[in-house]
């Protein structure tokens, strides 16, 4: 999979797929059902190992855990995600639009 990145550094990679399902679902205090479902919610889709087996990331365990948190509110799994994916997107919106600011800055402070 990742043989040729030392160990050290896939520990500290949010993306490596680290998580067997059994534990990330025992990490995150739910079932294998629940990640199946946000898995075919689309709201994480987890790699697989060579056997077949599901793999989750610290940042994939981080959704699932927003999105555990809605559903213990009440909310609808299918709703959850959707929830959980608009916030990703409008962070990200942010992030841009922060970077942009910056940019912009930059640019009218510069001597002309």
């Amino acid at each position: 999979m990742t043989a040729d990145i030392p160990l050290s550094g896939r520990l500290d990679d949010d993306d490596y797929p680290a998580y067997t399902m059994g534990r990330a679902a025992e990490m995150l205090g739910t079932t294998p059902g629940f990640l199946r479902a946000i898995g075919e919610a689309r709201l994480i889709t987890p790699l697989r190992s060579e056997g077949g087996h599901r793999r989750y990331s610290r940042y994939q365990l981080r959704i699932a855990a927003r999105a555990r948190e809605l559903v213990d509110q009440g909310t609808p799994v299918e709703a959850a995600c959707r929830i959980v994916i608009l916030e990703d997107q409008l962070e990200e919106a942010q992030r841009i639009n922060a970077e942009y600011r910056r940019t912009a800055a930059d640019t009218s402070d510069a001597p002309g």
